[in-house]
């Protein structure tokens, strides 16, 4: 079960201030990116982003990742659809009023869970190509989270890849998300250009948007992690690489344990999906495991490594 206790209504009289500061941290971060960030309703931009996420994930023809009919009915129905555009175009909350002008480099989309709990699952976010390292992903979640604060959401939910290094390092480290639940085999198999014919393993955020942490990390205060210091001060390997590249395990010993990813998964996937497949059963293994018997992932190394808690070990 997934823990839904933080999308609980805000303490009295908090919510419009952490709505506001949100507000100030989105704009700030896409300004930083150059870029600015906005709900879209508009058929031509619902129809480019689609076309982004095809462009991106290359999906089979039977496999479509979503389509404009499908964006148009979420942006209907309230959920959460926006877009980021090359260029600056003001301070935010001016640029929530839909406004055309940009081209479209940047999609998300999300969708609200049962009425219970008062959460958003972000389902696809995407940056293109050629705009990858301005941080303009950070930006879409940036203001995805004021979105969601404006309207008294108190937690996201969203899935990715535990093997892409640079997803996790996104969402563990830079976004303060909190590791829930490993997923295996998530999505079934979805032949794209990039899962390719691999099992679709996810692991579970969960985004608590007021949390200290968060806010921070919002604000630009990132989580770092520093694996050779971890191993320094005791932590143990759970999973590691031989000399070749391989996965190898080990016995978990002490309270703070890290998992190894491989470098580029992706690159695996295409010129060794054996050794691709090896990592995502080890992983699977040694990440899914610990977290299944309530460790707790607090932090990621851009070098390739989750590291773990057990909280129910003394520091």
């Amino acid at each position: 079960m997934t823990d839904t206790s933080a999308a609980t209504p805000f303490a009295p009289g908090t919510a419009h201030r952490v709505a506001a500061d949100a507000l100030t941290a989105a704009d700030a971060a896409a300004h930083a990116a150059g870029c600015h960030v906005r709900p879209i309703s508009a058929l031509p931009d619902l129809e480019a982003a689609c076309r982004l996420f095809e462009g991106i994930w290359k999906p089979g023809s039977e496999n479509a990742l979503a389509t404009t009919e499908l964006l148009r009915a979420m942006d209907k129905a309230g959920s959460y659809v926006a877009a980021a555009f090359d260029g600056e175009e003001g301070p935010l909350d001016a640029a929530l009023d839909g406004r055309e002008g940009g081209e479209l480099v940047g999609a998300c989309i999300g969708f609200f869970g049962p009425p219970p709990d008062g959460a958003l699952h972000s389902h696809i976010a995407g940056v293109s190509a050629r705009m990858r390292g301005r941080s303009v992903g950070f930006a879409l979640k940036a203001h995805q989270r004021a979105w969601a604060l404006q309207r008294g959401v108190a937690q996201v939910s969203w899935t990715f890849d535990p093997l892409v290094r640079r997803n996790a390092y996104f969402n563990i480290g830079k976004l303060a998300g909190r590791a829930a639940q490993y997923l295996p085999n998530f999505y079934g198999r979805m032949n794209d250009g990039i899962n390719g014919a691999d099992d679709t393993d996810r692991l579970l955020v969960e985004w608590r948007l007021a949390a200290p942490e968060v806010a921070a990390a919002c604000d630009g205060h990132h989580r770092a992690t520093d694996a050779a210091a971890e191993l320094a001060g005791g932590a143990t390997v759970a999973l590691g690489a031989t000399a070749d590249g391989r996965p190898h395990a080990y016995s978990v010993i002490g309270p703070r344990t890290l998992v190894a990813v491989p470098e580029d998964i992706e690159q695996l996937r295409r010129t060794d999906p054996q050794s691709a497949a090896a990592w995502r059963s080890a992983v699977r293994d040694a990440l899914g495991g610990l977290i299944a018997d309530g460790w707790q992932v607090t932090g990621f190394d851009r070098a390739g490594w989750y590291l773990l808690a057990d909280p129910r070990t003394p520091s």
